[in-house]
């Protein structure tokens, strides 16, 4: 990964921030479009920011509580162009934890989310 050796840290900062804030085109501007969602028995085509926005948006609810979060990212596979990262988030407040797999990928405005799959919480 060389130069990108920040990358998956400084993207998760920024956003977990937008998370924290609630700011749902924020959060949007870290996916790709195309991007592609995989929950387990439902898989969604990201065609625009708007449906991520909208997705996130009307989400904030279950995160009312939450005040704070812990985000351990571990990097699992890497290249120049794609970072693979297992995330667990941890929410301090009353919202369930979580755990995904997020590959990234390095587009012309920078690393977006291409692919996010949910994983079982260990």
């Amino acid at each position: 990964m060389n130069e990108n050796s920040d990358v998956h840290t400084e993207f998760f900062d920024t956003y977990t921030r937008a998370l924290i804030d609630r700011d749902a085109a924020a959060i949007a501007d870290h996916y790709a479009v195309p991007a592609q969602i995989e929950f387990p028995g439902q898989r969604i085509a990201v065609t625009d920011a708007s449906q991520t926005e909208g997705f996130f948006a009307g989400a904030f609810g279950q995160y009312e509580g939450v005040t704070d979060i812990d985000a351990t990212v571990e990097v699992v596979a890497a290249t120049g162009h794609s970072i693979w990262t297992d995330v667990t988030w941890r929410y301090h407040g009353g919202a369930t934890d979580e755990r995904n797999m997020y590959q990234l990928v390095h587009t012309e405005h920078g690393w977006k989310i291409a692919v996010l799959t949910p994983l079982t919480l260990e």
